[in-house]
């Protein structure tokens, strides 16, 4: 009986990475937090290492949300762009490329006011921001906040 062909298992290194980028967060976060300013600028830091498409859209959708729910405070989880209220996610975005995936996802945390009945969608996939999307995830910040 030939051996069978074992399935390599665990994380790839994309997921090690994010990882280790969420321990960091966590570790600034625990001694004293993050200051506003410095998560904000961890956020801008990281869209501007994205590649061009990845980051064309999230600039989009970090402008619709500093517009549409100014209260949330960038800051990054997983090192991809997220959006907080009182040091806890509501939204994210996470780019294709950071696990080399088809498309963007805008993702949203239990804390966004998104229910509708007994199931809702939570995470939307995103191939391209054309002014009819912009106004859905305008629409779901607003709600998220709400």
């Amino acid at each position: 009986m030939a051996a069978a062909t074992k399935k390599a298992t665990g994380f790839t290194a994309a997921e090690r990475k994010a990882m280790k980028e969420r321990a960091e967060e966590l570790k600034l976060e625990g001694r004293g937090g993050k200051k506003k300013c410095e998560a904000a600028k961890a956020c801008l830091e990281k869209i501007a290492e994205m590649p061009d498409g990845d980051r064309a859209i999230v600039e989009r959708i970090h402008a619709i949300v500093a517009t549409v729910a100014p209260e949330l405070e960038p800051k990054t989880m997983y090192g991809m762009p997220a959006y907080a209220r009182d040091g806890k996610v509501v939204c994210f975005f996470q780019a294709a490329s950071k696990f080399d995936t088809r498309y963007c996802t805008l993702g949203f945390e239990d804390l966004a006011h998104l229910d509708s009945g007994t199931m809702w969608p939570t995470t939307y996939a995103i191939t391209e921001l054309d002014e009819a999307n912009v106004k859905k995830i305008e629409k779901l910040v607003k709600q998220a906040v709400g």
